[in-house]
């Protein structure tokens, strides 16, 4: 199987080939220029170091019914 293409034309796999660069790198440009700012932390420091796990009800049904 031989690869003519003529010098206007463009193969599917290199036009695939190109689409996902081309998109790969809108969305790099994309992602630099719309998060200038660095990212702040929604939480302060006690409610990222509280603790989260609580062991109700719910919790205990699912351990007893999966036998945990």
């Amino acid at each position: 199987m031989s690869k003519d293409t003529d010098a206007k034309g463009v193969d599917r796999r290199s036009f695939f080939r190109g689409l996902s660069g081309a998109a790969a790198a809108a969305g790099a440009v994309a992602a630099t220029t719309l998060t200038g700012a660095p990212a702040q932390a929604s939480e302060s420091k006690d409610d990222r170091t509280k603790a989260r796990y609580r062991e109700t009800d719910h919790v205990k049904t699912f351990y007893r019914t999966n036998r945990y």
